[in-house]
């Protein structure tokens, strides 16, 4: 077997260990979703007690919660275990001297956990999406919290991606273990708050106005609300001090000019647009990262090439 074909077999090897914890911890957080959904729900709705709902919430929001931040993980592995230890260590360059190019090389290292996260992503999703929706009167989030919104669509697998290309690429440039796990993990809380505060701006909201106060779905993500005062949208009119009988709370808002309400949200139906515009955003990131990567571990390479030949 030469070093080339064998090469997918030897990154197997190496990382074996890595690959056989995440494989038990997504099986793990399956197997939690479906006792939750078949043995806990009904329990909790059987106790009676006002709070048995939490046995069922909690647990439900720990594993979304898990699942959505496990790309901090895939980040420090890419960029110390993957590839920054074994460019610190010397590994790389003694591969690279077996027949093996550095470009096939970062290629094997990357397809087999890509392969991975995307399978786990394919096994979690159907079945985090059929948990969360099985039992919603005993659940306290709502489709736009950020773990529930990564976890219900292909956002959650992009991060992981996003996570190995952007590793990947600090360890590369930086060559040393530790450093580049900080900055990847560094750089993806930066990109996931980023990501978190323009969600809203991913597709265009929804403007409801009315005569009376408007009161939105349960599963609508408000976003902004006011008054129309003279017409006009405001939002710094303070109406809540408004109260009393009908008619006294009809006067205070007469004085305050108000005619009428007006409110901005996402409806539970901008769920699907707004997840894949955000998947897009990380997957061209992902590109990104890993076209960087492959130019500059070929730069590099080259250019040490041309330096030894002299």
């Amino acid at each position: 077997m030469s070093a080339v074909t064998g090469l997918p077999r030897t990154v197997l090897r190496l990382h074996r260990t890595a690959l056989i914890v995440w494989a038990a911890f997504v099986l793990a957080a399956v197997a939690g979703l479906v006792w939750l959904n078949e043995i806990t729900a009904d329990s909790a709705r059987a106790s009676g007690s006002d709070w048995a709902w939490l046995d069922y919430s909690e647990p439900m929001g720990w594993v979304s919660t898990a699942m959505y931040y496990s790309f901090w993980a895939v980040a420090a592995w890419a960029g110390s275990a993957l590839i920054g230890r074994e460019l610190e260590s010397g590994t790389a360059r003694l591969a690279w001297t077996q027949g093996v190019s550095p470009t096939r090389w970062l290629a094997a290292k990357l397809a087999l956990p890509a392969l991975v996260l995307v399978l786990a992503g394919a096994v979690f999703v159907p079945v985090y999406r059929w948990a969360w929706s099985a039992n919603r009167d005993l659940m306290g989030d709502n489709w736009d919290f950020g773990d529930v919104f990564a976890a219900r669509g292909p956002a959650v697998v992009a991060y992981g991606l996003c996570a190995l290309a952007v590793g990947a690429l600090a360890a590369i440039v930086l060559r040393r273990s530790l450093p580049a796990l900080g900055v990847a993990v560094a750089v993806m809380i930066s990109l996931n708050v980023y990501l978190e505060q323009h969600r809203e701006e991913f597709w265009p909201t929804v403007t409801r106005t009315s005569a009376t106060e408007i009161e939105l779905p349960n599963s609508a993500s408000q976003i902004e609300n006011g008054v129309l005062v003279h017409g006009q949208r405001n939002t710094s009119v303070d109406y809540w001090s408004c109260d009393g009988t009908a008619a006294e709370m009809k006067r205070c808002t007469d004085d305050l000019g108000i005619t009428g309400y007006w409110s901005t949200f996402h409806p539970q139906s901008h769920f699907w647009p707004m997840n894949l515009v955000e998947t897009g955003i990380l997957l061209t990131i992902t590109a990104l990262a890993t076209a960087a990567a492959f130019w500059t571990l070929r730069h590099r390479t080259g250019a040490a090439r041309k330096e030894s030949t002299v």
